[in-house]
């Protein structure tokens, strides 16, 4: 068998030539180890039926063997002139054939160098197509976080505006002053509700010694 990868030729048909040979050859094979089962049946009944011809199947196999090993050596022989023809005239493209497809290879040639660079080229293109992406994605959800802010911002607002309306109608002026006066009021509230907590903790005290 050639050693011959032919891989345009493989391009070409879908396979290789050599697998296709190898098929053809384990198809003759096959064919010939069949005829050959079948001759030795046909021949050990008529021989058997010639009187005072008798002949035991073990001695028709031996001469069956003998005559299967003359006709592989012969096969062999126009085999391999068979598949030197087709793969040379058949199943071979010759070096000026260019196929459709690699046509565009003709418009635009490329060196090893030049294709290595194109490559390299479109790998970091595709890692910054990748950290785009990612950082895009990072965004929109920074996005979504600060909708999210805006809207609990708006609520607070519309909180603010409802109070100083209420301020506003019950006479207590600027929301802003309001507000300081309610902090402080609730910080003085906060020390006096500590200065109740301590006096009565003093109290329990002095109670469970009494």
């Amino acid at each position: 068998m050639s050693v011959d990868p032919m891989a345009y030729e493989a391009q070409f048909f879908g396979f290789t030539p050599q697998t296709c040979m190898l098929r053809v050859y384990i198809a003759f094979q096959d064919y010939l180890f069949e005829m050959m089962l079948l001759v030795e049946g046909v021949m050990l009944k008529k021989l058997n039926s010639i009187p005072g011809c008798k002949i035991s199947p073990p001695q028709l196999r031996k001469c069956t063997e003998k005559f299967l090993l003359f006709m592989k050596e012969h096969f062999e022989k126009l085999f391999s002139k068979m598949e030197e023809v087709l793969l040379q005239l058949v199943l071979n493209i010759p070096k000026n054939v260019l196929l459709p497809e690699d046509r565009v290879q003709e418009q635009y040639p490329y060196s090893k160098e030049e294709f290595q660079a194109l490559q390299d080229e479109l790998q970091q293109l595709q890692q910054q197509c990748r950290a785009q992406a990612a950082a895009e994605q990072q965004l929109r959800a920074e996005l979504e976080e600060q909708k999210a802010v805006k809207a609990e911002l708006e609520k607070i607002l519309q909180c603010f505006d409802g109070l100083e309306n209420i301020c506003r109608e019950h006479g207590a002026g600027n929301f802003k002053e309001s507000f300081a006066l309610l902090t402080k009021s609730s910080k003085k509230l906060q020390d006096v509700l500590k200065d109740v907590e301590e006096k009565s903790k003093k109290m329990k005290l002095h109670d469970q010694l009494v």
